[in-house]
């Protein structure tokens, strides 16, 4: 074919995280194999780049927790020089009469916190980690698996027996917990545990996170589980930061990938997918060249699927056009001079809480003002903000004496009301920002030298983050295990024969983690196999 290069065995569309670890696992599979990215740098939303003269942060992507240990330790990152650093503690709630609460580090200390609040609570706490543990390692082992696909034949039974005699192992009373934790709400779970708001706030956020829902929307306790898979340095329920940026990740990823013989081409996007014969046969990229291959795997959000199979037509067009996908999220770097000063717990020095996960949401019905206002308004002006300062553990960001922070912010709805725009309203959604983190901080807008802001609208044209949705889709039990991205392509093929889906919008969705990338691998790998 004119101006064709390959053949390759695989070709990997979208150089993200997933994209990088399903290469990898396919080149050790023995497979020719061509990774190509339409931005300059791999690495989708997990990468680092200076955002303001001497000041470099993650871009979008911006803590470490989800990453996979099997993923660590087969594509060898440590080797390829990556280093996470767990906090001291996992999160530092503020409280506006100037009160916090620090939870993390032990049980016991984080006990001693809730105290100050309800004995009853502190009291109450090991035995609800230990229910919540009981549901999250039965999913963990769920996580390498590969959903059973609706309608998928006699294998495909044998996948779900499987995965339901995981479950059917649990007593009863877990049992009962996983119906509730994928179909309750954050708030009624957490009120059936303690009494206090703070503690329910700090543990209430991660219902919220990438998720257009308030802590009191049936569903939204499945999100809370979803961020308490992961671990850090073999602790589970740990979070830390990549020394050098998420970027260290990816691009330890990369040297893995090609290490194993990876072509990796970057400024390069992909217009479509080329069918032949009712299967992939490669891609036609922008410029009009022509990439062949026995497969494409595409890391792609879900949704791009239909524009990347413009020509191939069948119901499942409709069902994924259906697929929800809108996380409500905002992202900024800002530049700093000094540390934020908590009015709660005043420090002109570097102290503990400053390298922890610092919640600015007092409790479950802030959040649930912050989602009302929100549908009504476009942006919540009293948003949820969850603060990082990676340059107190990590002196590569900012210049000495200086520092970086991370800002993710819900709630920011995709499409604003009224003909508003994001390239209006995102300088203002960005100020509103400012002035929430100010009221616990206030030397906190003083102190900003420079700032990136990304509104959804921009993580969706800068990272194909369809809706702005950080996770691919949201995770709803309409959108999870065998429904991901939708009931008869669960299991990483998608409705053309010869194209597979390796990213975030399949099993077992977002976060970076790479297991979506290691399964659809494995998948390809035994499709090849059997053509060959």
């Amino acid at each position: 074919m004119a101006g064709a290069s390959g053949p390759y065995d695989a070709l990997i569309v979208g150089g993200g995280h997933n994209g990088l670890v399903c290469a990898s696992y396919l080149a050790a599979g023995g497979l020719r194999v061509c990774v190509v990215e339409k931005r300059a740098v791999v690495g989708g939303a997990a990468v680092t780049e200076e955002f303001h003269p001497g000041f470099r942060n993650s871009t979008a992507s911006y803590t470490v927790s989800l990453l996979n240990p099997k993923v660590i330790r087969d594509l060898r990152l440590a080797h390829h020089g990556l280093r996470i650093v767990e906090r001291p503690f996992a999160n530092f709630l503020p409280l506006p009469d100037g009160r916090s609460i620090k939870v993390g580090g032990s049980v016991e200390a984080t006990q001693r916190e809730i105290a100050k609040f309800s004995k009853r609570d502190a009291e109450r706490l090991p035995e609800y980690y230990a229910r919540l543990e009981v549901v999250a390692d039965v999913l963990r082992g769920l996580l390498l698996e590969t959903p059973p696909n609706v309608g998928g034949g006699v294998a495909e039974i044998f996948n779900a027996w499987k995965a339901g005699r995981r479950l059917n192992r649990l007593p009863l009373a877990a049992k009962r917990d996983v119906l509730d934790l994928f179909t309750v709400s954050a708030a009624e779970w957490l009120e059936r545990w303690f009494e206090s708001d703070p503690i329910k706030a700090c543990f209430g956020f991660d219902a919220v996170v990438g998720n257009f829902a308030s802590p009191h929307s049936p569903g939204s306790a499945y999100v809370l589980l979803h961020h308490v898979f992961g671990e850090v340095n073999g602790k589970k329920g740990s979070w830390g930061h990549a020394i050098g940026g998420m970027g260290a990740i990816t691009q330890a990823m990369r040297l893995e990938a090609e290490s194993r013989g990876v072509e990796i081409r970057t400024g390069m996007g992909v217009a479509r997918i080329l069918v032949r014969g009712g299967r992939a046969a490669g891609a036609q990229l922008e410029d009009g060249r022509e990439i062949a291959a026995r497969c494409v795997v595409s890391n792609a959000h879900p949704r791009l699927l239909l524009d990347l199979l413009g020509d191939e037509g069948g119901d499942w067009r409709e069902t994924f056009s259906h697929y929800q996908s809108e996380s409500a999220t905002f992202r900024m770097n800002v530049a700093l001079s000094e540390l934020p000063q908590f009015s709660s717990l005043p420090a002109h020095d570097l102290q503990p809480h400053h390298r922890s996960g610092i919640i600015m949401a007092p409790s479950l019905a802030f959040m649930d003002r912050a989602f009302s206002s929100a549908r009504e308004l476009g942006w919540s002006r009293e948003p949820i903000v969850e603060m990082l300062i990676p340059s107190t553990v990590d002196g590569t960001l900012a210049p000495p004496g200086q520092h970086v922070a991370s800002l993710f912010c819900q709630h920011f709805r995709y499409a604003l009301p009224a003909g508003r725009t994001w390239d209006e309203e995102r300088e203002h959604a960005a100020d509103a920002v400012i002035d929430q983190v100010n009221r616990f901080a206030p030397n906190f807008r003083a102190s900003i030298l420079g700032r990136r802001s990304l509104s959804p609208l921009d993580l969706e044209r800068e990272f194909g983050l369809v809706g702005g949705d950080i996770f691919h889709g949201k995770l709803t039990l309409n959108q999870l295990f065998s429904a991901r991205p939708a009931l008869g392509s669960a299991n990483y093929r998608m409705p053309v024969r010869g194209v597979f889906l390796c990213g975030s919008g399949a099993h077992p969705g977002g976060g970076v983690t790479g297991v979506p990338g290691h399964n659809a691998a494995r998948e390809v790998l035994r499709d090849l196999r059997r053509r060959s």
